[in-house]
Parts: structure tokens; sequence; C-alpha cells
């Protein structure tokens, strides 16, 4: 069993910055990736940034040169740096861990408001 926990979120105003951090716990039996997904109020969940082990990093284009992810080893997890922030970057982020060949895990969210 695989339980991942976020945190970081807040309100920011408009290019300020803010960073996610996802902790797993649990016992990994294989490969797996990590990312980060947000949903917008009456919108579809969507990728904004994931990490493949042995992978370089993958990002949204709407994110790309403002965010970056990256692993936390010492937690087992994946953090979002998330810079530069606009008001459309609202929204409830998710930590994904996906076993590969196995099964996806997800975090609870952590909101991220952005406004003047």
């Amino acid at each position: 069993q695989v339980q991942l926990v976020e945190s970081g979120g807040g309100l920011v105003q408009p290019g300020e910055s803010l960073t996610l951090s996802c902790a797993a716990s649990g016992s990994i039996f294989s490969m797996y990736s990590m990312g980060w997904y947000r949903q917008a109020p009456g919108k579809q969940r969507e990728v904004v940034a994931e990490i493949i082990s042995g992978g370089l990093p993958n990002y949204a284009d709407s994110v790309k040169g403002r965010f970056t992810i990256s692993r936390d080893y010492a937690k087992n997890g994946v953090n979002l740096e998330m810079n530069n922030l606009k008001p459309e970057d609202t929204a409830v982020y998710y930590c994904k861990l996906e076993l590969i060949g196995s099964a996806d895990y997800w975090g609870q969210g952590t909101q991220v408001t952005v406004s003047r």
C-alpha cells in the first residue's frame, strides 16, 4: 500500500512563488514515476509535470520555464517549484505515483490560489 501526502499550497499574488512537496510512504515493489496534476473548478484534471525514474522531466506547455519538478530522495517524494505564478494556475494540485505495470496512487490534493 502506498500513501501520498502533499503540502505547501496556499494563497499568493501573481508573480510570486510557491513550492509544493509530496512524500510517499509504504512499500514500493516496482519501478515508478511521479508527477503533479492539477484540477481547476469546472475543468478536467490535467498533467502539470512528471518525472520518470531514469528519465527527463516533462512539463505542460503552460508551465514550461516557470515550474520545476524534482525528486526529494530523503522523503521518497517529489517537489514542484512554481515561479511567476499566474491566476490561471489556481487549482487543486495532486501528487501522483504510478507503479509501472501495477497501479496509480493519488494524494488528497493541496489548494493553490493565485489572486490579486
